[in-house]
């Protein structure tokens, strides 16, 4: 029988180095941290028993992110921009042409961004 094993452990040839690993990371990332941010990953890392580049890896893989704002949000604001714009043209104006014929417009213009800023307050809420 012990014939057998060494006639097989014969046939095995054994690759020299070291073995292959499962998964190949080549890519890398840089990331800042403040001596701050960087002890509260080694301190957690170590609770978990794990490298720091590990729990990082874990952290990226469960983090949930939200979008700052929604796009309705976004397109809300670029109104509001606009309508900041438009305003100011119009205090230009009422400076040039005087302020009586330019008031009807610029009351027209505030109650627009009244209107989309109570949109906004209320979407907060």
């Amino acid at each position: 029988m012990t014939a057998i094993t060494e006639k097989s452990n014969l046939n095995k040839k054994r690759t020299p180095g070291r073995p292959k690993k499962a998964i190949n990371r080549s890519s890398i990332l840089m990331v800042r941290l403040t001596p701050t941010e960087r002890l509260l990953i080694e301190e957690r890392a170590k609770k978990a028993g794990i490298k720091p580049s590990e729990w990082f890896r874990r952290a990226a893989k469960s983090a949930k992110v939200f979008p700052r704002f929604t796009a309705e949000e976004t397109a809300w604001f670029r109104m509001l921009a606009g309508l900041a714009n438009n305003f100011n043209q119009y205090v230009q104006l009422a400076h040039t042409n005087g302020l009586l014929s330019m008031a009807i417009k610029g009351q027209a213009v505030i109650r627009q961004v009244e209107a989309l800023l109570t949109k906004l307050n209320k979407h907060d809420g």
